[in-house]
């Protein structure tokens, strides 16, 4: 295997159901011949919903099993090996810190994270490590990089990194980076905004892919019955509040509806109150977490998806619904309008709006199913064209190997 095909990917917590899209990213970069060695701090313990997680935790090297031995004596090891690397990576953790909503006695900690994770990647011999999110896991890779491993780059995702951008140090990690991978153009201008305009070239536009198989899923037409699904953790960031009030005006009107609200979080008590107060028990449906294959069956069940949210990224969800053919309701928000298109796949409302989302809900409902058929065809062909897991995870790959070979990535 070339040298150059040997990388690495550090996550703060894997495998898990909301990191489904790495373990896609990692199987199609190796389906094009990477040797992709998975890090993560934890997730070796847990009920795991995907069936295909336990092989990827098997896989998986846990910085922080082991408890405190292990990490004190890479610690010893990296110090003894390169004390000015090891000082010169102290200095840039304090640096960190003293901006940080997080103290600094948490970067201290990131650095003997760090320590374990560069001894790995040189018994991997891995010449380029890949993180997720521009927080802590970004500033370990970058840690790594001081005390001598290999270039690293990260994905940002938001809205966390754009909503403090310089309290996570977001523009030193970007300057410090090989490369930098926004998943829309909506997250690259937020970088753009973090960091330094020598900088720009750095940040690169990678979408997130989904596996090739949901795309060959046979078209299954939308349902005539008024059934809905709102797919999501259940925060205030994700508008679900709001959708059960929408909600209770439909049923206030007389509109018949079934709404399915899938996934766990901290508003689960909130809301299932909310469905009561308003006596739409019959109406709304709280199924908690569902493995990805329960997921797409309630896609396919649903006229279409709902997805109020207040900030976002571009959740994955939305492509999902979108390759299974299932146009979607959701916000002017983010990356969002750069996937759904109001009246061709889907409707786009004002975030915090319940008056449109209401009405938006109430032309799903109504339209015909060939209409909806229609919709769910111009969507399936938009995500195909831009979220195909092995078209995006190729642009990723030259990148990576780009980085291995020393070449600075900074042309336009």
């Amino acid at each position: 295997m070339p040298a150059d095909s040997r990388i690495a990917y550090f996550i703060n917590l894997y495998p898990a159901i909301s990191h489904a899209f790495i373990r896609r990213e990692i199987h199609a970069l190796e389906r094009q011949g990477f040797d992709v060695q998975r890090i993560a701090l934890r997730g070796w313990e847990g009920d795991l919903t995907d069936a295909a997680d336990p092989a990827e935790r098997a896989k998986t090297l846990f910085v922080l099993k082991g408890g405190p031995l292990p990490l004190i004596g890479a610690v010893l090891r990296t110090l003894l090996a390169s004390p000015g690397r090891f000082l010169a990576a102290v200095a840039l953790a304090l640096r960190m810190g003293w901006k940080a909503t997080r103290p600094i006695p948490y970067h201290l900690m990131y650095l003997v994270e760090a320590c374990r994770v560069l001894g790995w990647l040189r018994e991997h011999g891995a010449t380029h490590v890949h993180a997720h999110f521009g927080t802590n896991s970004a500033e370990i890779v970058m840690l790594v990089r001081t005390l001598g491993g290999p270039p690293y780059s990260f994905t940002v995702h938001g809205p966390l990194e754009f909503d403090k951008p310089y309290y996570l140090g977001l523009g030193e990690k970007i300057h410090r980076s090989a490369f930098t991978v926004a998943i829309t153009s909506y997250t690259r201008s937020q970088l753009y905004r973090a960091c330094s305009y020598a900088d720009w070239p750095k940040v690169r536009m990678v979408r997130c892919g989904l596996q090739p198989e949901i795309f060959a899923t046979p078209p299954e037409p939308p349902p005539a019955t008024p059934r809905m699904v709102c797919i999501g953790r259940l925060v205030e960031q994700k508008g679900q509040a709001l959708l059960v009030k929408a909600a209770a005006r439909l049923a206030r009107k007389g509109v018949e509806f079934k709404l399915v609200l899938v996934g766990g979080g901290p508003l689960h008590d909130t809301l299932a109150a909310l469905i009561t107060e308003y006596g739409l028990q019959e109406q709304v449906e709280l199924t908690g977490a569902l493995s990805t294959e329960r997921l797409y069956e309630e896609l396919r069940l649903a006229r279409g998806m709902v997805l109020p949210s207040f900030a976002e990224g571009l959740p994955m969800v939305i492509m999902e619904a979108m390759a299974l053919r299932r146009p979607v309701i959701s916000t002017y928000i983010a990356g969002i309008p750069e996937l759904v298109r109001p009246g061709e796949n889907g409707w786009l409302i004002p975030a915090g709006s319940i008056d449109d989302l209401t009405t938006a809900m109430e032309e799903m409902l109504a339209f015909p199913v060939e209409q909806l058929r229609a919709m769910g065809e111009a969507a399936h062909k938009l995500a195909r064209e831009r979220h195909h897991s092995d078209t995006e995870t190729a642009h990723l790959g030259e990148l990576f190997r780009r980085s291995a070979a020393g070449e600075p990535i900074t042309d336009a």
